[in-house]
């Protein structure tokens, strides 16, 4: 086959399947539990670890995913996450047991943080023209918004009409297309810079955020002031804080300290733990609030999520387009604040008809998906071309952890079935999610300068045209 040039549209389609695959995978899987569960007779403790074994790992190798995509090239790396997390799909299908499958869960885990961060980077390659960036990251965002919130329906038929093997073997014929797109259209000549490969960083990172993953999981079941989940949280503390002192001695870190310096980045980082606390933690209880009191099946509960699904879409291209003209501070501040003002609305729709309550949570969505590309852009663009990748999975290992919080916080204060008590919890998750929604505002607001927000898409747009 000839050597044909590589295509920034079809680079940009082969990223968006990779981001569709792995967002597929946080959502599908809860619709399936039940059916899990009656086959092999799962406890609850089984089927946390068939959803948290894919998001723990996922969250502990961003950091690695970035720093091997700038070590062997973005392109090299993506491919091969292709690769590992179709195969796990496939192991996931075809497990005999619990055991096998969250064995391939946490491959699957692997894989994934191996392409969205380095689905970010080929991104950036190929669109040279801040403007083109800022369009594509849009559409980017966009095909994972739908597959975030379209997840649950696409489950929820998958599971009623072939059962629960079928939601993970969907991902092969996915798989072997995103990796022949990769093939053709991304640019092979990449721009590497070769770094020793920090383990005690990554070993110590992976090692905090399964401590704090543990602490989450163990406090649902025996609550916050239980010893056991605070010594996994002290423990976590403790690691995060080895973390730092490692990464501020090492000669190549996997983590560059000087990357929060600059007060744009540490900023947007702090604001994914916010929006993915709210977003994954009330996704997480509005389908509880469906199916347990409303009385939905997972399909009908799926549907349910339908108007948020296109509200995500047309408002992740929305941003790519109000981005140049507004700036990041003004965009961002601007989400937030729809996000808190829709979730805020929730509460009080809860009860009574169903179209007040679908138009709270188009409004949330209109805000949640002008924030998520928005501090994609910027973080692209603070940061030198040769740190895009570890820039991209700090931000997004920052919003993993920021939803594994969001669901445990938010499970536990919902873990009371009785009517009252199930909408008392679910208020005050709402309005925690909210209070975080407006202080990330705030912050937004007071640390990304008018001047900040439109310069920087210039630096990293003349590094790459150089």
């Amino acid at each position: 086959m000839p050597n044909l040039p590589p295509s920034p549209r079809g680079t940009l389609f082969a990223s968006a399947l990779g981001f569709v695959v792995v967002l597929l995978d946080v959502s599908v899987v809860n619709v399936a539990l039940d059916d899990l569960r009656r086959t092999w007779h799962a406890d609850m403790a089984t089927l946390q670890w068939v959803v948290n074994a894919y998001t723990l790992v996922f969250a502990a190798l961003l950091l690695t995913s970035g720093a091997l995509g700038d070590r062997l090239g973005a392109r090299r790396v993506f491919l091969a996450g292709f690769a590992v997390f179709t195969l796990a799909s496939v192991a996931c299908g075809l497990a005999p047991g619990e055991q096998t499958l969250i064995a391939a869960r946490l491959l699957q885990g692997l894989g994934a943080a191996l392409l969205v961060p380095n689905s970010l980077s080929m991104l950036e390659r190929a669109f040279k023209n801040p403007q083109a960036r800022s369009h594509a990251v849009g559409w980017w965002g966009a095909a994972g918004g739908i597959a975030l919130a379209a997840g649950p329906v696409l489950g929820g038929i998958l599971v009623e009409h072939w059962g629960w093997r079928s939601i993970f073997l969907i991902n092969l014929p996915v798989g072997v297309v995103g990796m022949l797109l990769t093939q053709r259209f991304a640019d092979r000549h990449e721009i590497t810079h070769p770094r020793r490969f920090d383990w005690p960083g990554q070993v110590t990172a992976i090692l905090a955020l399964a401590a704090f993953a543990s602490a989450i999981g163990l406090a649902t079941s025996l609550g916050w002031s239980n010893l056991s989940v605070w010594g996994g949280l002290l423990a976590a503390v403790a690691l995060v804080f080895g973390f730092v002192w490692i990464e501020a001695r090492s000669p190549s870190p996997m983590l560059p300290l000087s990357l929060f310096r600059q007060t744009t980045f540490s900023a947007v980082s702090i604001t994914g733990i916010a929006v993915n606390f709210a977003y994954y933690g009330l996704i997480f209880v509005f389908s509880l609030f469906f199916q347990v009191h409303q009385h939905l099946s997972p399909q009908q509960t799926g549907l349910a999520f339908l108007p948020m699904t296109l509200v995500l879409m047309l408002g992740n291209i929305a941003a790519g387009q109000l981005m140049p003209r507004w700036g990041a501070r003004r965009l961002l501040v601007a989400g937030l604040t729809l996000a808190a003002l829709g979730y805020w609305l929730t509460a009080f729709a809860l009860e009574g008809p169903d179209w007040p309550l679908a138009l709270a949570m188009m409004l949330a969505a209109t805000g949640i998906s002008l924030t998520v590309p928005t501090m994609t852009n910027v973080t692209l663009s603070a940061v030198d071309a040769s740190r895009t990748g570890i820039a991209s999975g700090v931000l997004n290992s920052a919003r993993q952890v920021g939803g594994m919080l969001g669901v445990g916080v938010c499970g536990y204060l919902i873990q009371d079935p009785s009517p009252d008590a199930f909408l008392a919890g679910m208020r005050t998750a709402i309005g925690l999610s909210v209070v975080l929604l407006v202080l990330a505002a705030l912050l937004c607001l007071g640390k990304i300068t008018r001047e900040t927000a439109h310069e920087t898409a210039a630096p990293a747009a003349r590094k790459n045209d150089g």
